[in-house]
């Protein structure tokens, strides 16, 4: 029992503690449910005073619902409070705002209108464009000591206006409708006033009327700043628009810039004009089509200055719009200030000066536009301020006043120009030259020049007698090359080489293009390369292996070149008839940049004509292939101060890079002949131990300026012939030869066997004796009659060396010189009484086994007849290397190895062939023989003979007197 009652207490008394719990967790749940229930009150109570607004609330407090109640009257305090500490804060507000307004809108956007109204602008937007412009002044009537400050918005490449005036019917509408319109007049004149005149371009659509909108702003439309557009046709202007943004896209941005913004920004210039399209509505949407197209330019047109101001037009867009709505025409409110604030917006300007001010910005863009303009207008006003990082951008001409530009990148990689003899193509290269060497620096921007016509237009950008300077960023000018089309083919291969080069290094830094190339490695040198070849047509004149080529080179570097940074400007009267690219229309389609000059035919489309109707000294500019929608008409300046910017660009590139400053370009004219002491080849010529002597024979036509040249191994075939009658030229090679070899080697380690076989080579002859002979080598000069015996002994020299076995050092080379070796055919046919060997036997031996010996022989021989004599039934591969001036192809084709050769005779050209290491033979030029040494005759040798003996014609009188 008492057990029981034990447990029985138990349990009492654990029941009373559960029940104390209870009770305190139920009446902690009560406690909580009030706050939480006082809490939502006061936030219900918040949230419509919020709503509302204080001072509604404060001077009506049953507007929120009941006044009395303890929430309500919490979260109002709560609110005064909060607003009492903002409104400490907001004492030295409007002063800040002020003084932001005045720094962010500056100049016309914040003075006084009698400070600026009737003044043309000066900005030219190289700069930033002002963030804010000024349309009234605000109050928060709400604030203890309300003090004005002045109500601004952003505008030009910030941001879309939208404004909505109050009411749709009767006289508060209607002075509300002429409040906004009054209001979007004064921000354009701010505006207007603001920059140069031309730079800001107004379209006007009024739903409503078709004249009489912005009536103030009319005087702007005899100048073509101001367009208003019929109300029936709003197609017509939002196509205008829409066409103007493609064409900023396709056009001025097309090196990679996201806007005109930061085109200007990095450029200096702002090339377009900002398009204000100023849209009066009636409170309806626009059609589905016509709002489609609408928001498609509000979405696109910032990026390229065009702006639209849309007042009482439903509008949804996505980007950037400030909104306006006016309630009444002195009150409005703002996105920019918020809805506390009360916007009154500035007086409208006085309709008189209003309308002189716009008289005054016509006038003067009528005069700038009818200005003619000059070659300095085109410069830049710093020198080498720009990067070819994205591209090349530079103005060519002028339209309104305006810089027309073209643009040289990714997008455009290269330019056609055409125009008929005297159109001014010469003059616009000029310009366009001018224009990009001022803007970009040496390190940024390389050019190659070639003329293919018969003048010497790109001449003076290298160094002259009369004028030493020479333009920098230069590297190559060839002139005179009409006749040269190989050198063209060399340059297109020089630019295959340079993209390869530039592809290899892009490849192992991981990237593809020439910008990011640039990132990758700053501390190389990658400019840009712009070459240029004027009358190109000529290149692929001829139907033969030249052309073939070129044809091949211009499309691949057409092709692949953009992304390297590679761009041609190809120049000529017409590309019709070029028959290297028929069936090829993929060649022309990368040239997107097409220029066109008076009476210039299909370098534009075929139904774009307007070049037809061009005067003179104007060009068609074109970005879009030709098609009529990308022309871009500009007057060309004459080109007359290229020879001061010149001398201004040298003189700084000698300043600033001392001795590191690039070398003068190469000049390559086709009208004259290479000097052998010029040379870098020669002039590099030392004896080196253990390397074949190297014979300079001419030079190559090719970028370079490369010498034609042949090691002499000890190899069998290592003899040199030189083919042709023309006296000049084959003297000339083997004076050079022999001038090449004796510098190449010290004194007295070479010995030579001069044979003058041809009277009318003497004093060539005896010349190159005294040279030879003054570098203190040891000279042999012969005569006809002494050529048999020489040949003898060095018949027993080669026989001498080929049972002898060098161990120390090499044989002394010996080099067997010929001067007409065919005039002594008579004599060498002619057997010896003592060996019975006659001299023409003695020579193919000495041509067979010599060079094994360090026996060389380098001859003149004046036809390929008469060097296959000289052979007799002998190989021809006896001689391994060949120049034959004027010799026909076919007749060559022996010494080729058999393969056709395509070759006619030109002046002053030869075709040279290396067996080992010529797949096909190529054309040099012989060196100027008038740069060869001149001296007097060596001492005991008579004015007439040559020096060792009686000439070939005594010696034939005397075999036919006996």
């Amino acid at each position: 029992m008492r057990r029981r009652n034990e447990r029985r207490s138990a349990i009492e008394t654990a029941f009373e503690h559960l029940s104390a719990g209870v009770a305190t967790a139920l009446g902690a749940a009560a406690n909580e449910s009030a706050r939480v229930r006082a809490e939502h009150a006061r936030q219900e109570c918040a949230l419509r005073i919020a709503q509302l607004g204080v001072s509604t609330v404060e001077r009506d407090p049953s507007a929120v619902g009941e006044p009395d109640a303890p929430a309500f009257q919490e979260a109002l305090d709560e609110a005064l409070r909060e607003r009492a500490e903002v409104y400490a804060q907001w004492s030295h507000g409007p002063a800040q705002l002020t003084e932001l307004v005045a720094s962010a809108a500056p100049g016309t956007a914040s003075l006084p209108w009698q400070d600026w109204l009737g003044r043309t602008g000066s900005s030219e937007a190289a700069g930033s464009t002002p963030p804010l412009w000024r349309l009234g002044t605000a109050v928060v009537p709400d604030s203890p000591d309300p003090q004005p400050f002045p109500a601004a918005v952003p505008l030009l490449d910030e941001s879309h206006l939208r404004i909505t005036s109050a009411g749709s019917s009767g006289a508060r509408a209607t002075a509300t409708r002429d409040a906004a319109e009054l209001l979007v007049q004064n921000l354009l004149l701010r505006v207007l006033s603001h920059y140069q005149p031309g730079l800001v371009r107004i379209h006007v659509w009024d739903v409503a009327r078709l004249t009489g909108t912005l009536p103030g702003l009319y005087p702007l439309t005899r100048a073509g700043l101001l367009t208003a557009h019929d109300p029936t046709r709003l197609e017509e202007m939002l196509e205008e628009l829409s066409e103007h943004i493609r064409r900023i896209h396709t056009g001025s941005l097309l090196g990679g810039y996201t806007s005109l913004r930061s085109l200007a920004e990095e450029t200096g210039h702002r090339g377009e004009p900002w398009r204000i399209a100023v849209l009066f509505g009636d409170g309806h949407p626009l059609k589905d089509e016509q709002q489609q197209q609408l928001q498609r330019i509000a979405r696109n047109g910032l990026a390229c200055g065009v702006q639209l101001v849309v007042v009482d037009l439903p509008m949804t867009v996505n980007s950037a719009v400030e909104s306006i709505t006016l309630s009444t025409p002195d009150h409005a409110r703002t996105s920019m200030t918020g809805p506390y604030a009360v916007v009154r917006p500035d007086e409208a300007f006085p309709r008189e000066r209003t309308t002189r001010a716009c008289s005054a910005i016509a006038d003067e863009f009528l005069a700038r536009r009818s200005r003619v303009h000059t070659f300095d207008d085109l410069l830049p006003e710093q020198l080498w301020a720009h990067h070819s990082t994205t591209g090349l951008q530079a103005p060519v001409g002028f339209h309104e006043g305006e810089q027309v530009r073209i643009t040289l990148g990714d997008a455009s990689p290269h330019t056609l120009i055409g125009g008929p003899s005297g159109s001014g193509k010469t003059n616009f290269l000029y310009g366009m030259l001018g224009s990009l060497t001022a803007r970009y620096s040496p390190d940024e921007l390389e050019l190659y020049l070639m003329d293919f016509k018969e003048g010497v237009s790109f001449a003076q950008f290298t160094p002259g007698r009369r004028d030493p300077s020479w333009l920098p960023h230069a590297r190559l000018v060839g002139i005179n090359v009409n006749t040269d089309r190989e050198f063209g083919l060399a340059l297109l291969r020089f630019l295959s080489a340079e993209m390869r080069r530039r592809a290899d290094a892009a490849k192992a830094h991981e990237v593809t293009k020439l910008e990011e190339l640039r990132a990758e490695d700053p501390q190389g040198r990658w400019p840009r390369i712009v070459a240029v070849i004027d009358e190109f047509q000529y290149l692929f004149a001829e139907r033969d292996v030249v052309s073939t080529q070129a044809a091949a080179l211009l499309e691949d570097v057409a092709r692949r070149g953009r992304s390297q940074g590679i761009h041609l400007v190809l120049a000529s009267q017409d590309i019709s008839g070029i028959e290297a690219f028929w069936g090829k229309p993929a060649i022309f389609e990368q040239f997107i940049l097409r220029v066109a000059l008076p009476k210039a035919r299909r370098m534009l489309t075929e139904t774009n004509t307007t070049a037809l109707e061009l005067p003179r000294r104007h060009a068609v500019i074109n970005h879009e292939s030709g098609a009529k929608h990308g022309n871009e008409v500009a007057r060309i300046p004459d080109a007359g101060g290229l020879d001061g910017l010149q001398q201004c660009l040298w003189q700084r590139h000698l300043r600033e890079q001392g001795t590191e400053r690039l070398p003068p370009p190469r000049l390559f004219d086709g009208s004259n002949l290479p000097a052998l002491d010029t040379l870098d080849e020669f002039r590099r010529l030392r004896e080196v131990p253990g390397t074949a002597p190297q014979v300079l024979l001419g030079q190559v036509i090719d970028v370079a300026g490369t010498a034609a040249s042949v090691r002499l191994t000890r190899a069998p075939g290592r003899n040199i012939a030189v083919l042709g009658s023309t006296q000049q030229d084959a003297t000339g090679v083997l004076g050079a030869a022999a001038l090449s070899l004796a510098r190449r080697h010290s004194a007295g380690r070479i010995t030579f066997t001069v044979a003058g076989l041809l009277e009318d080579c003497d004093e060539q002859v005896r010349a190159l004796t005294a040279a030879l002979r003054d570098a203190g080598h040891e000279v042999d000069l012969l005569g006809p009659g002494d050529l048999g015996s020489a040949l003898n002994g060095l018949a027993e020299l080669v026989d001498e060396r080929a049972e002898t076995t060098f161990e120390a050092a090499p044989p002394v080379p010996h080099c067997l010189l010929l001067y007409a070796a065919d005039a002594a055919q008579t004599l060498l046919e002619r057997r010896s009484p003592e060996t019975r060997v006659s001299g023409q036997e003695q020579l193919r031996r000495i041509l067979k086994q010599g060079p094994e010996s360090g026996i060389h022989t380098v001859g003149w021989w004046r036809s390929t007849q008469r060097l296959k004599n000289t052979l007799g039934m002998g190989p021809v591969d006896d001689i391994g290397a060949w120049i034959a001036f004027d010799v026909h192809g076919q007749e060559l084709s022996p010494f080729a190895a058999g393969q056709p050769v395509n070759w006619s005779p030109r002046a002053r050209r030869g075709l040279f062939f290396d067996r080992s290491i010529h797949s096909r033979p190529e054309v040099v030029l012989p060196f100027d023989p008038e740069t060869l040494p001149e001296v007097s005759p060596p001492h005991g040798c008579a004015e007439g003979g040559s020096g060792g003996g009686p000439s070939i014609e005594q010696e034939i009188r005397k075999e036919t007197d006996e």
